[in-house]
């Protein structure tokens, strides 16, 4: 009997144009369930804002997501950001995928000459290029993990009670000045860059360096035309390949804690710095964010946010000692900061961005946890932040 208000599946699959075995499979997937099901003949009602979902649901689709993608993105749907976060990670591989088939395009229309003109044609580039465009899987991952870093710095941003940014704060602490040569490792998207673009002293020479190459394309992308002030080199910062002495200022913003030997990066830095340059390196210490560990610990104790604390691989508390083997004059600069924050959305999102366990327990339960952390915020949620940078001279 068709219930007042709702609509039947096959009214559904009228206005969204799909198939019964569709709507099944998103049921049973849990990726859009009925809002009512009768409990007599197990007919299954959806309401409008059930269709709104579907209709969101079947356009990331078209857009290139996979249904696990889709799961989450739209468990959250209530927080733009977030999904204003994955639609751009979307558009990110479009355009790689489109910068892909340009490098196809030309290279079949140099190997098409060569043949014409009876040259020897270089198989092994061929090859090389066959595999690069198989790397599909590996940036997406990079730019998930780019989409989870801008959630958890959307966090900061927001609801920060220090007006200055974080990325102001660094550039006001490392001593610019004109003419100097300047490394950062590990640079991401180079937003401390773009920020910063109207404050930087003239005639800096930037190097720009990352493990990801994807992240360097984002950094120009970034940058754009005034990407001519900077370089960009694909390295890791344990092996950096420059000679003894040839820069003023080295930047690590929040990378050292994921070198796999941070010793070895450290010596790699005070080898490339001039004497008397400056190694700037940010850090966490043991208090940072320890609300939230607290708040998801207490929904469900097996949830870790992450497997690792970073600030036990290189922390405010034994960053000195770490450093002290290759630097001569050490400082550590606090940067004063907490959050306040009124709502659950930008709080969940930053959870389900961590690289813990935390989805394991959390999506299957995503609407209790919802209501778990709706209640913590209200009226506000307070979250310390313990995080600054150590100034080491060479």
């Amino acid at each position: 009997m068709k219930k007042e208000g709702y609509y039947s599946t096959g009214e559904l699959m009228k206005l969204a144009h799909i198939t019964k075995k569709t709507i099944r499979y998103y049921d049973e997937h849990n990726i859009l369930k009925p809002s009512y099901v009768d409990p007599a003949t197990r007919t299954r009602f959806y309401t409008d804002d059930d269709l709104a979902r579907l209709q969101q649901i079947l356009l990331l689709k078209a857009l290139g997501f996979s249904l696990s993608d889709i799961m989450e993105m739209t468990i959250n749907a209530s927080d733009t950001h977030f999904m204003m976060d994955s639609l751009n990670l979307q558009k990110k591989l479009v355009e790689d995928r489109i910068e892909q088939l340009q490098i196809v395009a030309r290279t079949i229309q140099e190997t098409t000459q060569l043949i014409s003109d009876h040259k020897t044609v270089n198989w092994s580039n061929m090859l090389s290029l066959i595999h690069d465009l198989g790397m599909e899987t590996s940036m997406k991952n990079q730019y998930q993990n780019a989409s989870n870093i801008s959630a958890r710095i959307h966090l900061h941003t927001r609801y920060a009670h220090n007006r200055q940014s974080w990325f102001s704060w660094i550039r006001e602490t490392a001593p610019f000045s004109a003419g100097i040569r300047v490394l950062e490792v590990g640079c991401g998207d180079g937003t401390f860059w773009k920020e910063n673009l109207d404050t930087l002293p003239d005639n800096l020479a930037v190097v720009l360096s990352d493990i990801s190459n994807g992240m360097l394309r984002d950094a120009r992308r970034t940058l754009g035309a005034d990407s001519s002030r900077f370089s960009f080199r694909t390295f890791d910062c344990e092996t950096i390949p420059y000679g003894d002495e040839s820069f003023d200022l080295v930047i690590a913003n929040h990378v050292l804690f994921y070198c796999d030997d941070i010793s070895a990066a450290c010596a790699e830095v005070a080898r490339v710095l001039k004497p008397g340059g400056t190694f700037l390196c940010s850090t966490y210490g043991q208090e940072h964010m320890k609300e939230i560990s607290q708040l998801v610990s207490s929904f469900d104790d097996r949830i870790v946010l992450s497997s690792t604390k970073l600030y036990d691989r290189f922390g405010k508390e034994n960053g000195r000692d770490i450093l002290s083997p290759y630097f001569s004059r050490i400082t550590w600069k606090q940067y004063e900061d907490f959050l306040t924050v009124p709502d659950p959305e930008p709080l969940i999102s930053y959870i389900l961005s961590c690289h813990g366990n935390q989805n394991q327990y959390i999506l299957e339960r995503y609407k209790e946890f919802s209501a778990f952390v709706k209640k913590q915020t209200d009226p506000s949620f307070h979250v310390t932040k313990d995080a600054g940078c150590f100034l080491c001279v060479k």
